[in-house]
């Protein structure tokens, strides 16, 4: 049978692409973009955005020399063709599953891959500083930097271009313009991209000056300065032309000779350059074109059906975390109008497409742009609004000194909606909430809860947003234990745990997503145990009574052990002086990599089996051990 794709079937390494002619690249990323809708309609996983820079990527391989050169990807979503362009092709349905590739580049999986991500606007200066090395270095490695428009909502990009204009490197940075992140872009950034022209005539001119003179001569800085006035009469000035770089574009990102064209331009200029290019996300397969947000990624799905709703399933339907969440929020904006609500582009992932349908005024989607949402709901609050930060747990670690500076120190009454706290399963370490319970405990005023099942959950944001300062509800990803929440709100005692079994000798304390693998450990071990509820504060006096009462405490939370729930148990203990073994149980010095979020909480050993069999473990080295019943056994 006669392949279907003839030329990338002979692609090995971008080595191999680089002896064919340049008129045969147009088939070339035809063949890639086939290759690759096949490929993620059987095994699902990030769609749109890969789509969407097949042309860019064939380009960059084949006048880069890579691995020698650097490229580099922001985010990731979009890299799933360089992965099939540098050795991966037959590994690539094997992506995000427990011992298949990353779900982005990782530096440990290929030489091509030559900086780790997974969180968006860091390619520009991960690019600056590998080009700042080789330039100190002697050595001639070229560097490119993709960013798309969503990541230049981030102030990251824009410190990464205020410095790369300063210093002079030789890099390039690729703006790919699709107007397209997760949810549909906003803001001042992305109107003005779209505003942009191209300026082929003033740009000739430029280079073709540039070469005859020696850069930060006298005349070199005349030309510079006539150029702008020239280019003030012919075209509008951009931002990036201010801050230093040579900008060339916008150009269309999917006219393979146009793109080869410019970047070879781009790599004759010396100093920093930024190419802007249009491309269209989800490019070549209709109904990612028509539908990006759906599309961005995908289960496996029929090719030639698309993507299908699914069937109404024949029992009631059971809610996630973030519908509870949503829910609430609607509920809550409905009683209470002084509530807004923040979300920096994660709008269908945090479940806030209903309440800025019914509450656009008081929806506010930042952008990707962490560190201003906080800032923002803390401006907010200084002003008798209330405002709700709707974030993912890996996504709040970049803005932890605003949480911490501009809400926490003022005691400000912010509430933080934090989902997927915890091991998120096939995405990996990168959007693992792995460390929030640790980051937050130890930040004054702050009060955390980690709800055991749905209805909690709901009670638990109420009782938060009644709290008159910051507070935080994490959650995990996808379903709880499958408890109907309640319609009616009621704020929880703060600091107060709830005792769900009284047995002996051992006390389960468990945290959140916890408390349901631990219920059947306890049946068996005759344990008592404890829904702990609350992070901060803790319910001390119940502490003490557990520990005067029991041969030991197990800590049993889905977060880092060091500095999470489990160590503010053994420090209160300790500072009282009270005597009792101490078990803490948690994610370990480590990151867990992607796989199911079942396997990994496997591998973390925070699976019922896993938790018996390290309580159990204790035990027999305390000489307890004896008549005891395990499933792990």
């Amino acid at each position: 049978m006669t392949s279907k794709t003839p030329l990338l079937d002979a692609i090995h390494t971008p080595a191999d692409l680089r002896t064919l002619d340049e008129e045969q690249l147009t088939d070339v990323a035809d063949q890639l973009r086939d290759f690759l809708i096949d490929s993620v309609a059987s095994a699902g996983g990030h769609f749109g955005a890969g789509l969407g820079c097949v042309e860019l990527t064939v380009a960059l391989h084949y006048l880069y020399d890579t691995p020698f050169d650097r490229i580099v990807w922001d985010v990731g979503h979009q890299a799933y063709p360089h992965k099939i362009l540098t050795g991966r092709r037959d590994q690539i349905t094997s992506i995000k599953r427990k011992g298949g590739l990353a779900p982005f580049p990782k530096r440990g999986e290929s030489e091509y891959d030559t900086f780790g991500v997974g969180h968006s606007s860091t390619s520009v200066s991960a690019g600056l500083g590998m080009a700042l090395a080789a330039d100190r270095a002697g050595d001639p490695r070229r560097v490119a930097a993709v960013i798309g428009d969503g990541g230049m909502t981030a102030g990251m990009a824009f410190e990464a271009l205020n410095h790369g204009g300063h210093i002079d490197p030789n890099i390039l940075v690729v703006l790919n313009e699709n107007q397209m992140s997760i949810s549909p872009n906003v803001g001042g950034m992305t109107k003005m991209l779209g505003r942009l022209m191209s300026g082929p005539t003033v740009t000739g001119i430029r280079e073709r000056s540039k070469r005859l003179m020696k850069r930060d001569s006298r005349t070199w800085r005349f030309m510079s300065r006539w150029e702008e006035h020239v280019k003030g009469m012919v075209m509008p000035s951009t931002l990036f032309e201010e801050l230093g770089f040579n900008y060339v574009g916008p150009i269309d990102g999917h006219d393979m000779r146009a793109l080869l064209t410019t970047i070879r331009t781009a790599q004759s200029v010396e100093g920093p350059n930024l190419l802007h290019i249009i491309t269209k996300k989800g490019k070549g397969y209709a109904p990612a074109e028509k539908d990006p947000v759906k599309y961005h990624a995908v289960g496996p799905f029929d090719r030639d059906k698309g993507v299908q709703p699914k069937p109404p399933s024949p029992t009631p339907h059971s809610p996630t975390y973030t519908d509870v969440f949503s829910q609430w929020l609607c509920d809550m904006g409905q009683r209470d109008r002084r509530l807004l609500a923040i979300t920096p582009a994660m709008r269908e992932g945090s479940g806030l497409v209903e309440f800025e349908k019914r509450f656009p005024e008081r929806y506010f989607d930042v952008g990707i742009a962490e560190q201003h949402a906080v800032t923002l709901a803390a401006g907010m609050a200084c002003e008798d609004a209330h405002p709700v930060v709707a974030i993912y747990s890996t996504f709040l670690q970049r803005a932890y000194d605003q949480m911490l500076h501009d809400v926490a120190l003022q005691n400000l009454p912010v509430l933080f909606a934090i989902d997927r706290a915890g091991l998120v399963g096939p995405d990996g370490p990168t959007h693992a909430g792995s460390f929030d319970l640790s980051f937050m405990r130890c930040i004054p005023n702050m009060v955390i809860m980690a709800p055991s099942n749905e209805n909690e959950c709901r009670q638990m944001l109420y009782t938060g947003y009644c709290h008159q300062g910051p507070a935080a509800v994490r959650y995990p990803r996808g379903k709880g234990p499958g408890v109907t929440p309640e319609a009616t709100m009621t704020a929880l005692p703060l600091g107060r745990a709830e005792t769900l079994r009284e047995g002996q000798r051992v006390a389960l304390l468990a945290f959140g997503s916890m408390v349901a693998p631990c219920r059947a450990i306890a049946e068996r071990l005759d344990a008592t145990l404890v829904n702990m509820r609350f992070v901060k504060p803790l319910d001390t006096e119940r502490l003490e009574a557990l520990a005067d009462s029991h041969d030991l405490l197990v800590t049993v939370e889905e977060n880092a052990v060091a500095g999470g729930a489990g160590s503010g148990v053994n420090e209160h203990l300790a500072a009282t002086g009270k005597a009792v073994s101490l078990l803490n149980i948690g994610l370990s010095d480590g990151y867990i990599e992607h796989a199911s979020r079942e396997e990994c909480l496997a591998e973390a050993g925070l699976d019922e089996v896993g938790i018996e069999r390290q309580v159990l473990r204790r035990l027999q080295a305390m000489g307890l051990a004896s008549g005891l019943r395990s499933a792990s056994a």
